[in-house]
């Protein structure tokens, strides 16, 4: 039987307290947020101050951590503000951050100043390739360390062996992939002006690229001569979920799952089915891989740019890119979200239209799912609607069967 002290850490994002809460409820043992500022996902909704207090709150009191990313590439004009950053976040008292995730050298003396108390994680973006480079950091105080996603199991296993037992290894297995070494893109600053190692990308990486010769202006050559498409910098999402038993015996402290941009139906899916095959793992071996093929299955409900395992079993191919789209793989729309109950209607907020009569799903933190039909729908006033267009609405529900805050409704496509 495995030995239980070994499990590792289920790491899920969050870019507001909707799905926060849903990473809580759906399994998540950590989750990583970001604030307005100072976080690589600008685009993000994200936390303001008063979120991010009352979402850390709510993950403490259901025995979560919660960590706060500070990983950009700081300029002299951004050190005051992140002094101030971490002297307000440290003011929360019990439910301040339990980490910060930080890249920057200078914003890492910072948050060792001004918060010494919080643990300081060193993020993907420091380009953490080997174990001299975990040394490094250990030495400096830091209590673990993103592996860059370039690296194979083969690597972590070594650098595994050659970091203090106390060292933490956090390592990517579900998500989007960079194009970029450990992220560091220039792509959409030079495009764009908007700098990625300011949180603010483009993902000019996933456009549509032609050659234009330079005698020949105005005229767009395909770059691939099969015509397989031009997305040439479009990579597959990564997915790690039928290697768990590889990932715990490299010595992975903490996986983690991308996507701080993603709605709540896609941070449920992946955390109840992550959470699911760690723990059959961690039961039997022999459960975890009866089912493996169900939870890729799951997270194939999610959306996703179709799946790889990226750089663990050796360096990605031309398999592993996308030529002929940039589009997302949608099997299921994100309906809502129950928030409460009303003389036996449910409450929830309209993510996407649907209307009655329609089959839909309800997907529960317990791991269960259920297809029913929508019976009746009415808005807040009690007026019935055969649907619901308006996104954001607030409405009321009856689909025949009891349900539960935090079960999500969704539709397959």
């Amino acid at each position: 039987m495995i030995d239980e002290r070994k499990k590792p850490e289920l790491l899920i994002p969050a870019g507001n307290l909707e799905t926060l809460r849903t990473a809580v409820m759906y399994g998540a043992d950590a989750i990583y947020i970001g604030g307005d500022l100072y976080g690589l996902r600008a685009k993000a909704k994200n936390f303001s101050i008063d979120d991010m207090r009352e979402g850390i709150a709510f993950a403490h009191s259901h025995g979560k951590k919660v960590y706060v990313t500070a990983n950009i590439t700081a300029h002299n004009q951004d050190l005051s503000g992140i002094r101030n950053y971490f002297r307000e976040l440290k003011a929360f008292g019990e439910d301040r951050p339990d980490a910060f995730i930080i890249s920057d050298p200078g914003v890492f003396s910072i948050a060792l100043e001004e918060v010494p108390e919080i643990e300081v994680h060193i993020s993907t973006q420091a380009n953490n390739t080997n174990y001299e480079t975990y040394r490094f950091w250990h030495k400096l105080g830091a209590t673990r360390v993103v592996t860059a996603r370039e690296l194979s199991l083969e690597e972590i296993v070594e650098l595994r062996s050659k970091i203090p037992h106390d060292m933490e290894i956090e390592t990517f297995v579900h998500g989007a992939m960079c194009i970029a070494y450990s992220g560091r893109c220039l792509l959409s600053n030079y495009f764009t002006g908007r700098d990625a190692n300011l949180g603010a990308c483009t993902h000019s990486c996933r456009w549509k690229y032609h050659i234009v010769e330079e005698k020949r202006p105005g005229e767009y050559l395909p770059i691939e001569e099969n015509e397989r498409g031009t997305y040439i910098f479009n990579s597959k999402d990564l997915c790690m979920i039928e290697y768990i038993p590889e990932l715990v015996k490299a010595g992975i402290d903490s996986l983690k799952v991308e996507g701080r941009m993603k709605t709540a139906l896609y941070v449920a899916t992946v955390a109840r089915t992550y959470r699911k095959a760690i723990d059959d793992y961690f039961k039997d071996p022999k459960l975890y891989e009866e089912n493996k093929s169900l939870y890729l299955e799951e997270v194939r409900k999610g959306v996703n740019r179709q799946f790889t395992t990226g750089f663990f079993f050796g360096k990605p191919s031309e398999e592993d890119q996308i030529y002929d789209h940039n589009t997302y793989e949608k099997a299921y729309t994100y309906l809502g979200t129950i928030s409460g109950e009303k003389d036996g209607l449910y409450e929830l907020e309209q993510k996407n239209k649907f209307s009655v009569g329609e089959t839909i799903e309800v997907i529960k933190p317990s791991g269960e799912t259920i297809q029913t039909v929508v019976n009746t729908i009415t808005d807040d006033q009690g007026n019935e609607m055969d649907s619901c267009p308006h996104p954001r609405q607030r409405i009321f529900i009856n689909i025949g069967t009891k349900l539960n805050p935090y079960d999500i409704l969704r539709r397959k496509e």
